[in-house]
């Protein structure tokens, strides 16, 4: 009995720990580069400090990818697309792929990526309209009663993760699915994927999926990767595994979108 309550406290102290990283610098293992300054396609701080704030409601909605786990069946994609209605050609997540080797002993690695729902997002402090900002748990959001469509978003995203709806011409990105977390379900790209690589939840509750899933890496010696945590962003998405090293190149960034041609058939060769 007395083992399972250091068991118990050990799990709450380390889970407490990551928890607490995340607050104070939102940093990983390699990412020890000053942040970049800032850039000029900010907004005045007046105009967005107010919706950069999260709400008090003492959550912390992070993700953890264990790319060592992917087998890329691109399922998070196809039920992300199917919650959120993403027309054909866009995309809100995609599962990036790079394949290393040479023949015969190759292998395809996977990343899958999406908003990193930065601390301190630059789309909010570009966002000239006032429609991007903080919704539970520091989720980024965009309120479409307000989006104006100007696309400034896209241009500073360090993820390549929003794009301007060809329809409605306004700017799209993941929202954490809050639709569905509001309801006490998880994202519809975290309970679709089949090799559990995707984990989300509340970083500052121990018993969540994601606190779960870092701790046990954590236990386990694995390094948890932040993708261009230099540009001062303070995202909120880990990695494990060398997926995220060896595919960041390809990446979006700033001004370019998750794209279709990422999987023609042409393209292959450059994988």
């Amino acid at each position: 009995m007395e083992s399972d309550k250091k068991t118990r406290r050990e799990f709450i102290e380390t889970a407490a720990f990551l928890a607490g990283t995340v607050a104070a610098s939102g940093t990983a293992a390699r990412a020890d580069a000053q942040p970049e300054p800032a850039n000029p396609l900010f907004q005045p701080q007046e105009r967005w400090q107010d919706r950069i704030q999260a709400p008090d409601d003492g959550k912390q909605y992070g993700w953890f990818i264990d790319t060592r786990r992917c087998f890329g069946c691109h399922g998070c994609e196809v039920a992300c697309k199917a919650e959120n209605d993403v027309p054909l050609g866009n995309f809100i997540r995609q599962t990036i792929y790079k394949d290393v080797g040479e023949f015969p002993q190759v292998a395809r690695m996977f990343l899958p990526m999406a908003c990193q729902h930065c601390e301190d997002a630059p789309c909010i402090k570009a966002c000239p309209c006032g429609a991007l900002h903080k919704e539970a748990g520091g989720t980024v959001a965009i309120d479409y009663n307000t989006c104006c469509g100007h696309a400034t978003c896209v241009e500073v995203c360090p993820y390549g993760a929003i794009y301007i709806d060809p329809v409605a011409k306004q700017a799209v990105k993941c929202h954490n699915c809050y639709h569905r977390v509001e309801n006490e379900m998880e994202p519809a790209c975290a309970t679709t994927c089949p090799s559990d690589a995707i984990h989300f939840g509340d970083l500052n509750d121990p018993e969540s999926n994601v606190s779960r899933a870092m701790v046990d890496a954590h236990e386990n010696n694995v390094e948890l990767i932040q993708l261009r945590a230099e540009k001062g962003t303070k995202p909120r998405m880990w990695f494990a595994g060398d997926s995220a090293i060896e595919i960041e190149e390809r990446v979006p960034r700033e001004g370019s979108s998750y794209h279709h041609e990422a999987y023609n058939i042409h393209n292959w060769k450059d994988a």
